[in-house]
């Protein structure tokens, strides 16, 4: 058993050491963060389907009806499906899971035309913004600030998030009794510093 003790506390001892050295700055880190930069065509897409994304929060705004509703995310659908993730340099199991997350947004986009009411479309829309969220997370999207918005009186008081590209609060679940209902949860910005 103390044998066991000693080697463990050796085994701890070894890997600290080996994560210092492992921490320090190679010669040239610019040239590490030249290498994580994702590529334009990626950048393209992504920024496509956020844009599609907030017109289809913004319909929800103006409280429109069904066909400009469906018509806005019938395109985001389109965007979901050709998100570059083959120009994502990342390692294969991170693309794999933005691969199920735009798989899941692409079905949710496809529920949301089906929905019959506003309401139906709205709880879509809530499944949609967590699973964009995670997306937006999981890639490192550098090409904007993206703000995690939530509304505690959503949905009779269940609560609802949504998001948004500025800090300004206009809630896509109850526009017209309050609009300006919410909070700031998060914010995903990775951006480079200069």
């Amino acid at each position: 058993m103390r044998r066991l003790s000693v080697y463990l506390v050796f085994v701890v001892f070894c890997a600290c050491g080996t994560a210092d050295e492992m921490a320090k700055p190679g010669k040239n880190p610019s040239a590490l963060l030249a290498m994580g930069a994702d590529s334009d065509a990626f950048n393209r897409s992504f920024s496509q389907l956020l844009t599609d994304y907030f017109a289809l929060k913004e319909d929800f705004i103006a409280e429109k009806d069904s066909l400009p509703l469906n018509n806005t995310a019938r395109a985001m659908v389109v965007s979901a499906d050709s998100l570059a993730l083959g120009e994502l340099k990342a390692d294969s199991s991170l693309i794999e899971t933005a691969k199920t997350y735009t798989l899941g947004i692409s079905a949710e986009l496809k529920g949301l035309t089906g929905e019959s009411t506003l309401d139906g479309k709205r709880k879509s829309f809530q499944i949609l913004s967590e699973q964009l969220f995670d997306l937006t997370r999981t890639v490192k999207y550098k090409g904007a600030v993206i703000y995690h918005m939530y509304c505690a009186e959503a949905f009779s008081d269940q609560g609802a998030n949504w998001l948004s590209n500025n800090r300004e609060i206009r809630n896509p679940y109850i526009p017209k009794k309050q609009l300006n209902c919410g909070t700031v949860l998060d914010s995903i910005d990775f951006r480079q510093k200069k």
